[in-house]
């Protein structure tokens, strides 16, 4: 019963809210467009009750409507508003549409003089297109949303009811104390007049102001004004049980946070809202369950661009994983999005072995197409994107590296979504305790074989595909592909067989071997400035032969410190296909 009369009182003081305050006029101007009205009045404020009662329900709730993106409610709402607007500017335009005229000589009691000029379907359109702009507008609406509803559909529609009609009453009340102050100037009673005319520009203007997502810079000013979240928030915590409050609840978030935290206006303003996982092709570590972002609004989210050959990806997992662990249970999810290189790379089945030996536990996306990589305007891997609960990138890092400063930016996302949704937790504020790789041993590029990107090749042609029998020369040079035999270039690989050689002089500490070969194994004999390679902790070389069959990243040298060597590889079976050396 306490949480219904917050709710009630939550509603009259949204009112206040600066989301609401610049609509005002528009209310007042709505109720008033044909004249002093009481049932004007009555008409648009239930309009809009309604729509925020249905906007709820349809976008916020209901899943066949999760997916639709927050544009297109914003070119409704302008498009309505638009549209009243260009009626109170030219009165008589409508007077030109056949079906319009003919209602006016059959029945002026139905239409009076005009579509929209004082009839009751206008005032349902004015007050259903204010519904969506500002339903989110108080903390309570959200905790209803976020907690309510998902325990108790009852009790939250109770709960949401008790909002509209706190908000619809002191909506009703200003309006009609505005049209009586109006009134008593007379100044709207010429449909022709200025009062009309200016009241169809602010029409337009908001709607302008709601297609392009502008209404937010008309709000954050306001918010250093008054915010009337304060008085919510002294009352919330005393009466909004924990056990409405899950760690688990995924839903949209308010308009307006707690003090010390950015209002969504201002958010709008800061950060760029996360674009939508599109149509991946593939699920893992789901269950089989296809995962959307707004399925997890509420939560905290760390998107995670990534393909399971590329070393400097695999540098990053340990971290991920461990960021998982520690967070989960705080509202944190990590989605790894994998968008291959290479076409063996496309292979569900491959990508499931790799998550298996890698001991990846979050769930995972495949992008095979790059729909999700161009939505963001990707541009490398791995790339991690943090995004909050409300939608908002708040932190991205590309490469390896920042491990600190990514963890600090989830514990205050973390710390952000606890305080507003007034679960009674803390964050952790230490660090995941893995000692970070020494990059700057590695002073060697990643070098590929394929036609497309064999920039490093030195003794062949380059960009060339097709066959080439090339020789080693006596002398070679420091990070320098030097290929002996017959060898076929592919866009992506070079393939040999039994006889191939390869020779690399590097800096760095370990060496990796993006390949693939036959299904029994090709095997490769491994030296390292002319000494075959024995056994080392991590490597995959064994008795001094690697043998390649899956296509993955092989670790082929592992030193113990950086510096100049040159690897040799001579091929003893057939099948190999080479794609890139990578270091570390």
């Amino acid at each position: 019963m306490a949480f219904f009369v917050i709710s009630y009182v939550a509603g009259v003081l949204t009112v206040l809210s600066p989301c609401v305050l610049p609509l005002l006029p528009v209310i007042v101007g709505g109720s008033l467009a044909g004249g002093k009205s009481v049932r004007r009045a009555i008409t648009v404020v239930a309009a809009l009750g309604i729509s925020v009662f249905a906007f709820t329900f349809l976008l916020k709730v209901s899943t066949l409507f999760i997916t639709v993106p927050q544009a297109a409610w914003n070119w409704l709402s302008g498009g309505i508003l638009f549209f009243v607007g260009v009626s109170f500017l030219f009165p008589h335009l409508w007077d030109l549409v056949p079906w319009t005229a003919k209602a006016n000589r059959d029945s002026s009691k139905l239409m009076s003089s005009g579509y929209l000029r004082q009839s009751f379907w206008g005032d349902v359109l004015v007050g259903a297109a204010l519904g969506p702009v500002f339903s989110t507008c108080s903390p309570t609406y959200f905790i209803v949303l976020a907690s309510v509803l998902p325990v108790s559909v009852a009790a939250g529609v109770a709960d949401i009811l008790a909002y509209i009609l706190g908000l619809c009453l002191i909506l009703l009340v200003i309006s009609i104390a505005g049209q009586r102050l109006m009134g008593a100037l007379d100044i709207a009673a010429d449909p022709n007049g200025w009062f009309r005319k200016g009241l169809g520009i602010l029409f337009i203007v908001l709607a302008a102001l709601v297609v392009t997502g502008s209404f937010a810079r008309i709000e954050a000013p306001l918010y250093n004004v008054f915010d009337e979240t304060k008085v919510e928030q002294q009352l919330l915590p005393q009466h909004a049980s924990a056990a409405f409050m899950p760690a688990d609840t995924t839903t949209a978030s308010t308009t307006a946070t707690l003090a010390g935290y950015l209002t969504l206006a201002e958010k709008a303003l800061r950060y760029q809202k996360a674009p939508e996982l599109v149509s991946p092709d593939g699920y893992l570590n789901t269950g089989g369950r296809p995962i959307t972002l707004a399925s997890l609004r509420g939560k905290v989210v760390l998107l995670d661009f990534w393909t399971y050959s590329c070393i400097n990806c695999e540098r990053t997992i340990p971290y991920l994983e461990a960021w998982y662990q520690k967070y989960k249970d705080e509202g944190f999810v990590v989605i790894g999005v994998h968008t291959p290189e290479f076409a063996f790379e496309h292979v569900e089945s491959n990508v499931a072995k790799a998550l298996a030996q890698l001991g990846i536990t979050y769930p995972v996306v495949l992008d095979n197409e790059y729909r999700t990589w161009n939505a963001y305007g990707n541009e490398y891997w791995p790339h991690e994107y943090l995004i909050d609960m409300d939608g908002y990138i708040v932190h991205d890092h590309v490469g390896e590296g920042g491990y600190t400063e990514t963890e600090k930016a989830i514990q205050a996302a973390l710390a952000e979504r606890i305080a507003r949704m007034g679960i009674p937790d803390t964050v952790a504020t230490t660090t995941v305790g893995i000692v970070p790789k020494n990059l700057s041993e590695i002073q060697s590029p990643e070098t590929y074989f394929g036609a497309a990107r064999n920039e490093y090749l030195a003794n062949g042609t380059k960009d060339l595909m097709g066959m080439q029998t090339l020789t080693i020369p006596a002398s070679t040079y420091l990070n320098a592909l030097y290929l002996g035999g017959p060898w076929d270039f592919a866009s992506q690989y070079a393939s040999t067989g039994a006889g191939g050689t390869i020779s690399y002089t590097y800096d760095a500490k370990d060496v990796y071997f993006v390949a693939s070969g036959a299904a029994r194994g090709t095997k490769i004999k491994v030296l390292q400035d002319g000494t075959p390679v024995g056994a080392a902790a991590g490597s995959d070389v064994q008795n001094s032969v690697l043998t390649v069959s899956a296509s993955r990243l092989y670790h082929v040298i592992a030193n113990s410190a950086g510096g100049v060597h040159t690897l040799e590889l001579e091929v003893l079976s057939p099948g190999l296909k080479a794609y890139t050396f990578t270091f570390g």
